[in-house]
Order: C-alpha cells, then structure tokens, then sequence
C-alpha cells in the first residue's frame, strides 16, 4: 500500500498556468511561484466580478478523535467528485500550520487519492503566507515595545499590553517569557508571551478583510494595550497599520494549486478553530463562488467549533450562506466514542457504534438548528463492515438526513461520486441560514445562547477576569460583537474527556479578549492554550530529507 506522499509523487500535476485557464484566468494574471502554485491578482478579482455565485458547500465533521474523521479528505474527493458527474467545482481550503506539521496531526492535505498538491510545499512555507503574518504581528508588538522605551508618550501601563508575539511552531515554553532583561538600553522589562501565528488576531484580519483597504482599517483597529488612565490605545495609535500592511499586501492574495485529479483548489489562510474562527479567507471563498457551479469549502475540527464559526462569524461578517452542509463521520471515530480503544478499532463492534453514534447525532442536531440541509459522509476504512454501515444509515435515515458512503481516500473522485450527487441534491433544498444569537444582545447573553443551542450546556459560569473584561470590552462599545469561543476540539463540552454526547454541563469562561481589529470576542473556555506544546514523540522525529532532496515523514 503506497504512503500519501508516494502517491503525491505520482500525480501528473499540470502547470498551474493551465489549471488557471480551465477556470477562464489569464495567465498573465498570475503572480507564480515555481510552475505548480500561483497567487491570484487583484486583475482575477475584477474580471470575476459580475459573473453569478455557484453553490458553497461547507464541509464539516463529528468531534476529532485519534482515530481520524477525514474532513479535508472528503472536501478534496466532493471537489474531484463533481468532475465525474459532470459539474465545474472549485475547492477552497484553509493553510496548514507548522505547529501541527511538527507536532502531533502531520500534514493536512487531505490523503490517499483525495489530495491537494505539491503537498511538501503546501505542508511547508507555501508561498509565505503565514511568514508574512507572523512578521506583521511581530512588528507591532516591537513597536509597542520601543514605544516604551522612547518615553511612552501615549501613557501605555506595560501591565495592561494584552497583545502578544507570534510564532507558527508549538512551543510551550514561550507561552509566558520576559521581555526588556539586560541594561537601560534594552527596552522596558516587563512580562509577554507568544501565540502560534494561526490563533494570531492578525491571521483572523487577513482572512476576514474584503480588499487591501479593509485590510488597513482592520490592523488599524486592533486594541494592543490600555493606558494608565484606562482608555484604550490601538495599533493606529502607534502608526504601524501601513507598515504590516505592506508585509501582508502579498499575502492577502489567494493562492491557487491542485488536486491529484487536476481539479483547481484555492488555499487561503488558517486560523485554527478551536482558538480562532477556523475558516479559509472571506476573499478566497467569494472568489472561488464566481469560478465555479459549486464551491467546497471546509471549516476546522467539529460543527461545533469550525461550522458554528463559519455560520455566525464568517457568514454575518461577509453574507455568504452556505447551500448545503456534509457533515464527516467515521465509523472508527464512533467507536471509539463508544468506548473502544483505538487499538481495536478495526474489529466489529455493534453495541460500541451505537453507543458512541449519540455524538454524530448531536452534530447533526446543532447544524439542522442553524437551517440548512446536512449531508452525512461516511468516510470509509477499509475495516468498516457492512453492518456497521447500515447502522448508522439507519441512524440517519431515522434523524431524517441522508448519509453516504465516501471512499475518496482509496478511489479518489470516483469513490465520491454518490456523496456528490447528494450534495447537489441538498443544495437545490430550501435553506435558511439561522444564527445561534442575534447581534444586540449583549457578550454574556450571546454566550449563553451559544452554549446551550450548540454545546449541550444548562448555562455559561464566568470566572471574575472574565467579567471584569465584559465589562471593560462592552464600554468600549464592542458589546454587539460575534463570539468566537476558544475550546477543546475533542468534546462538545469543554472538557476533553467528556465524549459522545454530553450535556446538563455548563460552561467555563475563564477569560474574554476582544479582537477589535478582525471584529469579535474571544472567549476562552476550559483549559485551552492559544501557544500548544509538542507531544513526547513529536511527528518532527519521523520527518527527513534525503541526498536529492526528497522529504519523508510528512505524512
């Protein structure tokens, strides 16, 4: 059986240059960058601009586990799919970080013959994206530091700078550090930390900004810190807004590739869910709707981290609604919701499947809220048995939503090509796109309502820190902003080992930050880190590159 990076290497990529042309994109509107990946100018923007919207498909999936859910996978294998029945399809996907790369996950895109490639490249530096991020988050908050040491003319309290360095690695030892040791010369001492680049408010800004102007205006808006007398003090402030902005003006652009299949795919951006909104670039995905009939897009982690962002952030912020939703499941993943351990997965085991079956069900019950068709993708492994399929069909059929079998990672586009005719089906069904809170309601209220429509809980607990940033973000008059709440991944609670289904819990909120700048409230639940760790073993130990400059390991 072939690794995901032999069959990568296998691919007959075409040149970016023709996957353009398919899509009806001059060439000479193309920033290359070597012969299989190209920027898209603001000249490709214009020219799409009067065309009409094809269809946006979001693909989401159950609560990771170690077992895998395939959630990039089955987008890349609905993309490649639509092909071989006939409809013009464009994928839009989210940036991996290193952290991850690094750390426990590998690579993320996509695997088996549901790929996107050069996949080194895109697991790797790509074409600078986020290295451009990390250098504008990092300007700031050297600016704010020689801000300090040059008289501090805007009276910023050093205790009170909330905005913090920015790295794309896990490295949990720089999650609090001290800035300014040494002589009178080497700044002011006092206390930072580093977020990885992903959970950086300055990816959250580029991914939601329209254009390079609102670019601008966003990083200008980013409350950084709070003078002695309380009163805010903004990026604007220190005048930095046009400098990162020239570090990002590149970046903004979207960058186009492909699959294993040729089917053309945007990758754009990469705020992760489970400490930020989770979603690929506003302006990648409106442009991708204007290329294509349908538009795949996916959203980070489970519904209620990465779809319930994309619905009640991304949609409110750019009016995009989604046509259909694919909620990704897998048989392993259920089991071991069920109790199995992950070593025995691959054996049947009925009674265990339909005890942790509750899970995809509540999934299915939070997107249905939201008003739009769900489309259940049985992501297939070669151990799944035809019992365990019917179950969860039957399972679904009973919810009244339609679930399919996928096998995009052994057969590629023909292995999806059922799921993808269900999903054209579900976007010719009515949809109305719903929101878990309204917009006048205040930061506590919206939490409240959040937690009880998507997360199972009887009610929000805040800490005092919590409540005194309330306070402080709502007298500023942010309090009408979205919420963007940092969480586990691994439950629908905010405790991790609380799998399946749970609910009768409540809610933790132990801080609340606003990101003025991207435009919403970030509250942190549970023990969540915005800068992860590296596990014992990390997935840097296996990765290697040999005499000709072949990478292993990625995968």
């Amino acid at each position: 059986m072939l690794t995901d990076v032999q069959i990568a290497r296998q691919a007959k990529m075409l040149p970016v240059t023709e996957i353009a042309k398919r899509l009806g994109i001059d060439p000479e509107d193309l920033d290359l960058y070597g012969k299989y990946k190209a920027k898209l100018s603001d000249e490709v923007e214009k020219a799409f601009a009067s065309k009409p919207d094809g269809k946006l498909v979001l693909v989401t999936a159950i609560s990771p586990t170690p077992a895998g859910e395939g959630k990039t996978t089955t987008t890349v294998s609905i993309g490649q799919a639509m092909e071989h029945i006939g409809k013009k399809a464009i994928i839009a996907l989210r940036e991996p970080s290193l952290g991850p790369v690094f750390g426990v996950k590998g690579g993320a895109a996509g695997g088996g013959y549901s790929q996107v490639v050069p996949m080194e490249d895109i697991n790797l530096h790509f074409t600078g994206d986020f290295h451009a991020i990390t250098s504008a988050n990092n300007l700031l908050c050297a600016m704010i530091d020689n801000h300090l040491q040059q008289g501090n003319a805007l009276g910023i309290n050093p205790k009170r700078i909330i905005f913090k360095r920015a790295m794309d690695m896990n490295d949990r030892a720089l999650r609090g550090i001290v800035v300014g040791l040494g002589g009178k010369a080497d700044g002011v001492t006092r206390e930072d930390g580093f977020l990885i680049t992903v959970a950086s408010e300055i990816m959250a800004v580029l991914c939601l900004a329209e254009n390079l102007a609102d670019l601008k205006a966003r990083l200008g808006n980013i409350l950084v810190a709070y003078k002695y007398d309380g009163s805010p003090v903004y990026c604007r402030d220190l005048n930095a807004q046009g400098a990162m902005t020239a570090l990002l003006k590149e970046a903004i652009k979207p960058n186009l590739v492909q699959t294993l299949e040729n089917t053309p795919c945007i990758i754009h951006g990469g705020p992760f869910a489970n400490i930020a909104h989770g979603c690929n670039s506003v302006r990648a995905t409106k442009l991708a709707l204007k290329m294509a009939d349908y538009c795949i897009t996916e959203a980070g982690f489970g519904s209620d981290l990465g779809a319930e962002k994309f619905l009640d952030i991304k949609c409110r912020v750019s009016g995009l609604r989604p046509n259909a939703i694919v909620l990704v499941a897998t048989i392993r993943a259920l089991k071991y919701n069920g109790g199995v351990k992950k070593e025995d997965l691959k054996n049947e085991n009925l009674d265990a499947l339909k005890a942790g079956i509750c899970n995809l069900g509540a999934h299915i019950d939070s997107l249905r809220a939201f008003g739009m068709p769900v489309v259940v993708a049985i992501n297939h492994f070669y151990a799944d048995t035809d019992a365990e399929v019917q179950v969860v069909k039957d399972y679904c059929a009973d919810k009244g939503v339609k679930a399919v079998v996928a096998k995009g990672f052994a057969e590629g586009g023909k292995g999806a090509t059922e799921l993808a005719e269900a999903v054209c089906e579900a976007c010719e069904q009515p949809s109305e796109l719903n929101f878990s809170y309204p917009d006048d309601c205040g930061i506590k209220e919206k939490l409240d309502m959040l937690a009880k429509r998507v997360y199972r809980a009887e009610g929000v607990d805040f800490s005092d820190a919590a409540n005194a940033a309330i306070k402080d973000i709502e007298a500023l008059g942010y309090g009408k902003l979205p919420v963007c709440v940092a969480k586990t991944q691994y439950s629908i609670s905010d405790d991790p080992t609380k799998l399946g289904a749970p609910s009768g819990h409540r809610i933790s909120i132990k801080e609340v930050r606003v990101s003025a700048g991207a435009g919403f409230v970030v509250a942190l639940a549970g023990p969540i880190m915005t800068m992860p760790g590296l596990p014992k073993k990390p997935a840097a130990e296996a990765i290697d590159v040999d005499e000709n400059g072949f990478i292993d390991g990625l995968f």
